[in-house]
């Protein structure tokens, strides 16, 4: 990974990208909170602004990226709220600088949506739904596939592999990880259908923007094969009345367009466990750029491992709890 793989991306270089695809800017640019990648506002005139995202170098391939546009083309043509790509006039979504590509998205206002209001939550269900109904259709053929080995073992070996786990911590960090790992897997064996579907994957409320015309879905680039649940969970909040309080109210708008099996409730803190792990290691293999060092500055202290530990360690116990009843 390079130590600062944005420092060549200037001002400048964003500007002529943009122009290149026959906008005319107007020197307004705003850079946007991302970390993975680096978005821009871009002013193209008359108080109009359009979005570049230009994506970090050697994490997905040419053909991820693309299967990623073609699925949001997809839930668009199905009148889903999704944001989807801008195209070239030769129908191109995925363009090349010499050290970066880049894709061009329409400005969509928004805020967080309020998820205590069950009207709201119920219709974010519904979406989810439809979005599930179509990503059921077929499978995707290069993006990932969540499970225990790339987002688990995977994970933490490259943290211990690379020394991010301070040497005193390593023997009791390697024990929970392969006691949480061990009881994920079971877990999954225990899930009776085992359906993976194409998901959004990174379906938190902050990508999620509420406007008057309800809800819209953006930053599908983790989107990825894996359980439905997995769109679900991250959006419940809570103790555990509450959290399945929630989900069932989810579920009442998601069972509209797409039946949602209650066994996978099963899976809700195996996957909680894995992002978990997979989080600290995307952590750790962004530590060479100078923007986590300055927005993630308790990050690979003493103490973030030692909290690390004892989360996993809660985080063993929630595994033995049955599953949220719905």
């Amino acid at each position: 990974m390079a130590k600062a793989p944005f420092s060549r991306l200037t001002p400048d270089r964003i500007l002529d990208a943009v122009e290149t695809l026959g906008f005319t800017t107007d020197g307004r640019l705003l850079a946007l909170n991302s970390f993975e990648n680096r978005v821009y506002r871009v002013g193209i005139g008359e108080g109009r602004s359009i979005i570049a995202k230009f994506y970090r170098p050697d994490r997905w391939d040419n053909d991820q990226i693309l299967e990623e546009h073609a699925f949001i083309e997809e839930l668009s043509l199905a009148q889903l709220p999704v944001i989807a790509p801008l195209k070239s006039r030769e129908g191109l979504t995925l363009h090349a600088l010499p050290d970066f590509r880049f894709s061009l998205w329409p400005m969509q206002p928004g805020r967080t949506p309020d998820l205590e209001d069950s009207a709201i939550l119920k219709r974010i269900g519904l979406l989810i739904g439809r979005i599930h109904a179509i990503g059921a259709i077929r499978a995707f053929k290069y993006r990932i596939t969540i499970n225990a080995r790339n987002y688990g073992y995977d994970a933490a070996q490259w943290l211990v592999q690379n020394r991010f786990i301070p040497v005193d911590l390593i023997p009791v960090y390697t024990s929970i990880t392969k006691e949480v790992l061990s009881k994920v897997e079971a877990l999954f064996n225990l899930h009776p259908a085992r359906i993976f579907i194409r998901l959004h994957g990174d379906c938190h409320p902050g990508n999620l923007l509420w406007t008057e015309a309800g809800c819209h879905f953006v930053d599908l680039d983790d989107c990825l094969m894996g359980p439905a649940i997995q769109d679900l969970w991250m959006l419940l909040s809570g103790d555990r009345d509450i959290q399945a309080q929630q989900l069932q109210t989810l579920v009442s708008g998601y069972n509209t367009f797409h039946r949602f099996d209650p066994s996978e409730t099963l899976l809700i803190e195996p996957l909680r466990t894995l992002r978990m792990i997979h989080y600290a290691a995307w952590l750790g293999s962004r530590w060479t750029d100078p923007a986590f060092h300055s927005n993630f500055p308790w990050f690979n202290t003493q103490r973030y491992w030692q909290e690390q530990i004892l989360a996993l360690r809660e985080q063993s116990a929630l595994l033995d709890e049955p599953p949220l009843l719905i």
